[in-house]
């Protein structure tokens, strides 16, 4: 599978019916002063041929997923702090989270999205962009 995105960019895999991942993801849209990312959500067309090629369970996945060319996919908070490390100072500095086991991070992640409909609540269908975002949408 090729997947359609411009090289040098990035492809953030998004819960569309989630308000607090929609949330998210217009706030990296709004800092992201390179144009790094394109989005697609995970219900989408794209979404479910991504999951598929990389062999991603979408009902065990409450994540955000982040594909590039040069490193493949990244998964929960991985995936979110490889975002926050190309949206300028000062949110890159979020990045050293890094340094701390995934395991750790990942805890906190799926506490998180475990109740992320219950706290934030949910859509009954997929954002859908404006025309001015359109051409950041898979």
């Amino acid at each position: 599978m090729s997947i359609p995105i411009e090289k040098n960019k990035q492809l953030i895999l998004f819960d569309g019916v989630c308000n607090l991942c929609n949330t998210s993801v217009q706030y990296v849209i709004k800092n992201d002063q390179q144009d790094v990312f394109r989005y697609t959500a995970l219900q989408s067309a794209i979404g479910q041929e991504v999951l598929e090629h990389f062999k991603i369970d979408r009902n065990e996945t409450d994540s955000i997923l982040l594909y590039s060319e040069s490193d493949g996919i990244s998964y929960k908070s991985t995936a979110a702090l490889k975002i926050v490390s190309k949206l300028g100072f000062p949110r890159n500095l979020l990045a050293i989270f890094l340094i701390v086991p995934a395991f750790i991070r990942n805890w906190v992640y799926d506490y998180i999205a475990k109740n992320r409909y219950k706290w934030y609540g949910q859509k009954d269908e997929c954002m859908i962009p404006t025309p001015e975002l359109k051409s950041k949408f898979l």
